[in-house]
């Protein structure tokens, strides 16, 4: 279990209920405006939006930034190095061709009908530890690939890929949404993991393949050649491609994806330019299983420690390995190990190489971690200046459940910003207090439920909106059509199923 400073045991400003929820408004307001219409970057406005917050609430100027720097080192003490870790293997998994050669093996053995679901299990499997940008920079040349091959819609394979990565993206950790939820309510992570992952597969189901099958009709997009781009010049009349890529089937050309897509994700667009000296060597695809245990050896190691949990006695020596094995920092650190020999050197990278690509990783991800601590630095003045009890106390009186207003929460902070993370931090700092009142699967789902809100209506303030317009090649129209209702009905469903857990544990 990951945790975050605990709320003082007396609030920091003796405000009156009404001055709160002023300032509470005003500095979700703040962030909101200065993320939306100032286009101020989300690290500086939550930091901002915390100093609103404590102004206007009266917390003394000392214990504000007390506050606000406490949540910030916690915060990256419990989420930094998972998301780092997580980084480092996704890192390997996307510079060693594995995750093309995972989605080349299970493409290929599927036709006609059954493409949209390969698809969608394909980006769940490999969105376990890419970040959604990554992913969709791996994914979209081939589902583009894909779909010039077989001729099947692009939208009723783009949106079941889609849709894999998003629910994976805002549901499972280690992605970073999920593990600032996990934080801030001090909920079990493995737990999380199991009911997210089974929530994710109808929600996946419903929102990917079902969904792309009817959304493919309404909008006939086309495969935007210029999004293919092709070594054919420099390969001459002989050239081939190297790695899974370049191999072509049924006269289709091999190099339509070239490595810039898929061992450099993360560049803007496809081939875009890149920096990839240093790198250069005779290259071999990881096989296929080794680079599916690696990418689930860290799932399994924290699942097992949640199974651990309920089926051995407290104590036991079996219990107190699983307890070490499936702690997130310790699974995540074996991932990366793991991952250094069966997609690094097993891929002919040398020792430097391997380095480099490990070192590479972070670097990208340098700003979402600097938004979730400026979060988590935001959270805690929101539960020390004793606004999470207030609205605690509202949502008692109200007969309100934590989990719809967890959800309902998110889902203003997330339409208004259009930042899944921000969303998330807001919500889960809000409503904070009730995961007091609830026990270990409720926690767990609160979670769950701020994860879906996180993830409602993508519109043209989510950065992602823009990803997949420009990667797919569709008007702002046809992006509302197809991704912005897919992301509203993932939020939806997996909310429904979090509610259907509810009833059930």
């Amino acid at each position: 279990m990951i945790t975050l400073l605990a709320a003082p045991a007396e609030p920091l400003t003796d405000a009156g209920d009404a001055q709160l929820i002023v300032a509470a408004l005003l500095g979700i307001a703040a962030v909101v405006v200065l993320i939306a219409w100032a286009k101020v970057h989300p690290f500086l406005a939550l930091i901002l939006g915390a100093g609103v917050l404590g102004v206007v609430a009266g917390v003394a100027p000392e214990a504000m930034i007390t506050s606000f720097t406490g949540g910030v080192g916690s915060t990256v003490g419990g989420v930094g190095l998972l998301i780092a870790l997580g980084a480092m293997i996704g890192g390997l998994l996307a510079e060693s061709g594995g995750a093309d050669g995972i989605v080349t093996r299970i493409v290929d053995r599927v036709s006609g009908k059954a493409l949209p679901w390969a698809m969608a299990g394909v980006a769940a499997l490999i969105g376990l530890p890419l970040f959604f940008e990554v992913g969709v920079v791996l994914l979209v040349p081939i589902v583009l690939l894909v779909a010039k091959r077989t001729d099947v819609p692009l939208m009723k394979l783009g949106i079941p890929a889609l849709a894999g990565l998003s629910v994976l993206h805002g549901l499972v950790p280690p992605h970073p949404g999920p593990l600032v939820a996990i934080s801030s309510l001090n909920a079990d992570l493995g737990l999380t993991l199991g009911l997210g992952l089974l929530i994710a597969i109808p929600t996946v189901i419903i929102a990917g393949p079902v969904f792309g099958n009817i959304i493919s009709r309404y909008v006939p997009a086309t495969i935007p050649e210029s999004l293919l781009p092709t070594r054919a010049a420099a390969a001459g009349a002989g050239g081939s491609g190297r790695g899974p890529a370049g191999r072509g089937q049924d006269g289709v050309d091999g190099d339509l994806l070239t490595d810039d897509d898929l061992l450099n994700p993360g560049t803007g667009r496809p081939g875009a330019p890149v920096d990839d000296s240093g790198t250069e060597t005779a290259r071999r695809g990881p096989r296929f299983w080794p680079a599916v245990i690696t990418v689930l050896l860290p799932v399994v190691l924290m699942l097992l420690r949640a199974v651990g949990e309920l089926a051995l006695t407290e104590g036991s020596t079996g219990r107190k390995a699983l307890d070490i094995v499936g702690t997130p920092i310790v699974a995540l650190l074996a991932g990366v190990i793991l991952a250094m020999f069966t997609l690094g050197y097993q891929a002919g990278f040398s020792r430097t190489q391997v380095s480099s690509v490990l070192g590479g990783s972070l670097p990208p991800i340098a700003g979402i971690l600097l938004i979730v601590a400026a979060g988590g630095g935001f959270k805690q003045v929101l539960v020390d200046a004793g606004v999470g009890n207030l609205v605690a106390d509202a949502a008692a009186n109200a007969n309100l459940s934590p989990l719809v207003l967890g959800w309902l929460v998110a889902v203003g902070i997330r339409v208004a910003t259009g930042s899944a993370t921000v969303a998330t931090i807001t919500a889960a700092g809000i409503v904070a207090p009730l995961a007091a009142t609830l026990d270990r699967p409720g926690v767990a789902l609160l979670a769950l439920a701020i994860g879906c809100g996180s993830l409602f209506f993508s519109h043209v303030n989510d950065a992602g909106f823009w990803l997949v317009k420009e990667y797919f090649g569709l008007t702002v129209g046809q992006t509302i059509k197809s991704w912005s209702v897919m992301e509203t009905i993932i939020s939806v469903v997996g909310f429904l199923g979090v509610l259907v857990l509810d009833l059930l544990l």
